[in-house]
């Protein structure tokens, strides 16, 4: 292997971990088509270069993530998720137990929530855990981890399996976008793969979305909208996908 071929996969290597900011050994291998050990090696240089840090069974980005995107989804359209988040609010009860996913809109779900006393809140969503800081009467359990800096959130393979421990009586997820078939996408294999975990946890799971996501296709599958309970979002599409999500669950509007 020549070092052009090596410095050209390596570099696509970063690439994968700058957009998901976590991948597993099986995916890398599997998106570069070389093997496991060839990936070990690339990982072991990246990480003494300080562009990757080694975990369990994977890497996560440990270069200087460009945020503008996130800062701009951040405060941009910051009305309309707060009204998203407050209708979702509505659908918590006091001592309910609460998945978080991760996210803006998760952010402006945990601020809302601060109307609701004694409630137990699962979530890798450091921003939520900041808003909420203060609630006393809260239960919170993050799991341990790798910062993704680009959003505050906790990343690895096993946040899956601190996410079994529990059961949850709604969980709020979100998702990069709704395609025109109604199914529900998001950008990294390990979010779609914790999230797929919540909801066969759950006992009633709410999408919160913005109307900017629909009719976009995330990289990676999550599911159908009947999968979901219910959907809360500022205003519905025009087109297929309105009646598609009008008949695939409850549908809320905030206003």
């Amino acid at each position: 292997m020549s070092v052009g071929k090596k410095g050209v996969r390596q570099s696509k290597l970063l690439s994968y971990l700058k957009e998901s900011g976590y991948e597993s050994l099986e995916q890398l291998a599997t998106k570069l088509s070389v093997s496991e050990q060839t990936i070990r090696r690339d990982i072991t240089e990246l990480d003494q270069k300080k562009l990757a840090r080694r975990t369990h069974g994977g890497v996560a980005f440990f270069g200087g993530l460009d945020s503008q995107d996130y800062l701009r989804r951040r405060f941009e359209s910051k009305n309309t998720k707060q009204r998203i988040a407050q209708r979702v609010a509505e659908m918590v009860s006091d001592g309910d137990s609460i998945f978080l996913d991760a996210g803006t809109t998760c952010v402006a779900v945990a601020e809302a929530l601060n109307v609701r006393e004694n409630l137990k809140i699962v979530t890798y969503n450091l921003g939520a855990v900041i808003a909420l800081k203060d609630r006393t009467d809260f239960t919170m359990a993050i799991p341990g981890g790798f910062i993704r800096h680009i959003d505050g959130s906790v990343i690895g393979d096993f946040s899956t399996d601190f996410i079994r421990r529990f059961h949850f009586d709604v969980a709020v997820i979100s998702a990069s976008g709704i395609d025109t078939d109604g199914t529900m996408g998001d950008d990294n294999h390990w979010e779609v793969a914790n999230v797929r975990t919540v909801m066969e946890r759950s006992a009633r799971t709410v999408l919160a979305l913005d109307s900017t996501k629909f009719y976009r296709a995330g990289l990676v599958p999550l599911g159908p909208i009947s999968d979901v309970d219910a959907l809360v979002t500022d205003t519905l599409p025009d087109g297929k996908l309105r009646e598609i999500l009008l008949q695939g669950t409850d549908t809320k509007i905030s206003e």
